[in-house]
């Protein structure tokens, strides 16, 4: 995936009111840097296989919320996280809402080579600073997913994480029945 990166720092604000914010065209204010992404083929199956994971879940019982493909979500005035696919708790998402949206419950954040450093870094402190339950981070190198999550919901801190590959089994507290084999999230090839 290539990145690019616009050298004028701007606020949250400017961001979503700003050609960045464009539909179609991932990108993110991270620390008010606007970085813009075009995921590989790869990163697309990958996002797509755990967004169907994911998806499959909700629709097999009621109330059970909703995944979402990257949307604009708030973290604070110089973050703005396109996270690869978003879950929120049943009536927790206002889909006639307009950007920017809330923290979801679950962000999967999908491994790229120009941008994987933001997801382990800027981007994971900004979700942990903002109140995320639990993120997922998935390394398309390594084919090993790393879930951070918060033990009680009044947590500071992610205090729980977990580095799952092959058979093991990716499951979530937040996601009850849900469990998807690690290796069948990278089995796209």
């Amino acid at each position: 995936m290539a990145t690019v990166t616009v050298a004028e720092r701007k606020t949250a604000e400017d961001f979503l009111a700003g050609a960045e914010c464009e539909r179609g065209r991932p990108s993110n204010l991270i620390e008010g840097e606007v970085v813009m992404t075009e995921p590989t083929a790869f990163h697309a199956c990958v996002q797509a296989a755990l967004h169907r994971a994911v998806e499959d879940w909700t629709v097999a019982a009621p109330e059970r919320g909703r995944a979402i493909l990257p949307i604009s979500v708030g973290i604070d005035d110089a973050n703005v996280f396109a996270p690869d696919v978003a879950w929120y708790r049943e009536g927790r998402l206002d889909l006639y809402s307009l950007a920017p949206y809330p923290m979801p419950n679950l962000a999967i954040e999908v491994r790229s080579p120009s941008t994987w450093r933001y997801d382990i870094g800027a981007k994971k402190a900004g979700y942990e600073r903002g109140g995320l339950p639990e993120l997922w981070l998935v390394d398309t190198t390594a084919e090993t997913i790393l879930a951070f999550r918060r033990s009680t919901p009044g947590q500071e801190r992610f205090d729980v994480a977990l580095e799952l590959s092959g058979d093991e089994q990716l499951c979530s507290p937040l996601l009850p029945g849900f469990e998807l084999p690690v290796g069948d999230a990278f089995r796209v090839r």
